[in-house]
């Protein structure tokens, strides 16, 4: 809220969040329509694990270090995008369903569409608008809008603490996490590539959400695995690899896109 308030919501910000929720929505698509990509991830936390990156508490700050400030609103909106995406349909996916429903069921729908971090993010911001106190209000929330993207990286790492004191064979990998870690930090961001070529974005707008695609896996992917009982070991093992891996493969994005964008 503090950085949408600071920077304004514009065009921008909802161009990136609207790439970012329709790509991850047309993967799952694809992903659970052809046979051969459904064999390689055949349940929803592998999907989402291979889609929703860590793009609030790693990805905000990378893109801060690395790139120009008149980018923020391009790394927020793919933020905003992905954060949404995977709290109204993440639950939605891996709940338990009883065997009448067949259909979705709205309210819950609604419930986690009301509950996103997301989407209480942006509604905080509109009632800012309505009442006219934006500009006063987003000098009082920058500050300490930027200690927590500062302190973000302590909460990854001590997450990851956890997971491994949990987890006795953290490194031990089935083929079905394989293929998602490679869709997360690697098929992704090149799906992403794609399409900002095909929208002919300049190279800073490619560069902000390339590094936001290319970000491990996100923590959401933990705690809705946790909260569902659904492939809690599974999740925990894809965001500890992803994480140790982006240390190699995040610079190596940023040289690819120095060299080829």
């Amino acid at each position: 809220m503090g950085l949408l308030l600071k920077e304004g919501i514009d065009i921008n910000l909802i161009k990136s969040a609207f790439l970012a929720f329709s790509i991850i929505g047309f993967s799952i698509a694809l992903i659970n329509i052809i046979p051969i990509l459904k064999k390689r991830l055949p349940n929803y936390s592998l999907q989402l694990a291979g889609l929703i990156g860590n793009t609030s508490f790693l990805g905000i700050p990378i893109a801060i270090a690395l790139l120009p400030s008149t980018t923020i609103n391009f790394t927020i909106g793919f933020d905003l995008g992905t954060t949404l995406f995977a709290w109204i349909f993440g639950p939605f996916f891996l709940q338990k369903k009883s065997n009448n429903e067949n259909i979705p069921n709205m309210k819950r729908f609604l419930n986690a569409l009301i509950n996103s971090p997301a989407s209480r993010g942006i509604i905080g911001v509109l009632f800012a608008y309505l009442f006219q106190i934006d500009e006063i209000l987003g000098n009082y929330l920058w500050i300490p809008a930027r200690i927590v993207i500062a302190l973000a990286i302590i909460i990854v790492g001590t997450r990851l603490g956890i997971i491994a004191n949990q987890n006795g064979r953290i490194l031990d990998l089935d083929e079905e996490i394989k293929y998602s870690i490679l869709l997360k930090l690697f098929i992704f961001p090149f799906l992403i590539f794609l399409a900002c070529n095909f929208l002919n974005f300049t190279f800073n707008q490619s560069a902000a959400v390339i590094l936001q695609a290319g970000t491990p896996t996100a923590i959401s992917t933990i705690l809705m695995a946790e909260a569902y009982s659904v492939k809690q070991k599974i999740a925990s093992k894809i965001l500890f690899t992803t994480t140790l891996i982006s240390i190699i493969t995040i610079p190596l994005l940023k040289i690819l896109m120095d060299a080829f964008i």
